[in-house]
């Protein structure tokens, strides 16, 4: 089954990061609006693992036939919203069964 994951916000906690970020050259590539296939729960090439990381569960479950997480949270029970665990630059992902 194909799991469709969009990027549907990032942010930047500039002050978080004057505060507690060492400056690094490279950070997240990805960018609202972009779109990731999942296919059989597996990861998608070009997706960051740290992202993967924070939704694997999800899109695993979605992908075997899962879903109606936490009882009710989505209003589509075969999706989930999930952020990725990045304390600086968040990015929400929206992760539904691809029809």
């Amino acid at each position: 089954m194909k799991i469709k994951i969009t990027a549907i916000r990032k942010t930047e906690y500039k002050d978080l990061m004057e505060l507690y970020e060492n400056p690094i050259e490279h950070t997240c590539d990805i960018s609202e609006g972009d779109v990731f296939i999942s296919e059989n729960g597996e990861k998608p090439y070009n997706l960051c693992q740290s992202a993967w990381e924070s939704m694997e569960y999800f899109v695993k479950e979605l992908a075997k036939g899962g879903g109606d997480f936490y009882g009710g949270w989505m209003k589509n029970p075969k999706s989930a919203m999930i952020s990725c665990n990045d304390g600086f630059r968040p990015v929400s992902f929206y992760v539904e069964v691809e029809e």
